[in-house]
């Protein structure tokens, strides 16, 4: 079976930003075939217009969920709709250049990786606001301790991997904190987690973004849930 990759785009309220990320999801070279499903988690900014007056792709296709369900519901809704043997997910937001998910994928079309995650702090920044860094390595200080591991970016939107494996993991969480469950999972069924660097242009709540503290907490409990469920 040829490989294809099946790139998830969770969008809520993203109208001013969706259009570029498909244009540049379809533009970068890509080492194998690519799918691109954006699930439209209920918007109400305009961003279903922007989606339904974008010309029509083969490699693109748009669901839109009817209500808002949160980031983990539009994943979860990409992943059942996948062809594709990789996963990959793909932040409507520009924050992370589209362009990198190939350097991810690599790894795991050469046989050197099932899971690979793309770590914004792999490498020194000075862009990210520093409440932001702190609370990004106290969560994935907790993932290390309570897991064993040693990865340097548990929240990362760039978490690719075989599609059986994310299939395998039984997902349940329907908003921010599918990003500690995915890591929690993979880490207790001794999935190895793979990082590469990956550069980003962090926002602030003020240009849209929607992570806030109370994530934060939500995320140690889920780790902490799943450490001994």
């Amino acid at each position: 079976m040829s490989a294809l990759v099946s790139i998830i785009v969770p969008v809520f309220n993203e109208s001013a930003t969706v259009a570029a990320v498909i244009a540049r999801l379809l533009e970068v070279p890509m080492p194998a075939a690519r799918e691109i499903l954006v699930v439209n988690d209920g918007s109400t900014d305009g961003t279903r217009a922007v989606l339904d007056a974008m010309p029509a792709h083969d490699a693109v296709r748009v669901i839109h969920a009817p209500k808002n369900g949160g980031k983990g519901r539009a994943i979860r809704i990409g992943l059942a709709e996948a062809r594709g043997t990789i996963i990959a997910i793909q932040d409507a937001d520009l924050e992370l250049d589209p362009a990198q998910i190939a350097t991810l994928v690599a790894p795991i079309l050469a046989g050197e990786a099932t899971v690979v995650y793309g770590s914004r702090f792999l490498q020194p920044t000075s862009r990210a606001p520093w409440l932001t860094v702190v609370a990004n390595r106290t969560l994935t200080a907790w993932t290390n301790l309570l897991y064993g591991a040693r990865i340097t970016d548990m929240e990362t939107c760039y978490k690719v991997m075989r599609t059986d494996i994310a299939r395998s993991l039984d997902l349940e969480s329907d908003r921010f904190d599918i990003e500690p469950e995915i890591t929690a999972k993979l880490l207790r069924r001794g999935h190895a987690i793979v990082e590469r660097p990956v550069t980003f242009e962090p926002r602030s709540r003020a240009q849209g973004k929607k992570i806030g503290w109370r994530d934060g907490v939500r995320a140690l409990q889920v780790l902490v849930k799943y450490r001994w469920s």
